[in-house]
């Protein structure tokens, strides 16, 4: 039986940033082209890369 991983947000990820060139938000993260079509075609969408940007849920953690 395979894990089921947490379903992640871009919203929240700390390599989701806005690009002022584009005028629109997107992945900061260096994924070649396959990694990508994996990613867009993921049933359950969950990214091996995402990052939470929340620093205060990292500090709760070390508690």
């Amino acid at each position: 039986m395979q894990k089921k991983q947490p379903q992640t947000s871009c919203d929240t990820c700390l390599y989701y940033s806005y690009d002022e060139d584009d005028e629109a938000y997107m992945c900061d993260m260096d994924m070649d082209e396959d990694e990508y079509a994996h990613l867009l075609s993921d049933d359950h969408y969950s990214c091996p890369y995402y990052r939470n940007d929340n620093e205060y849920a990292v500090v709760r953690k070390q508690m």
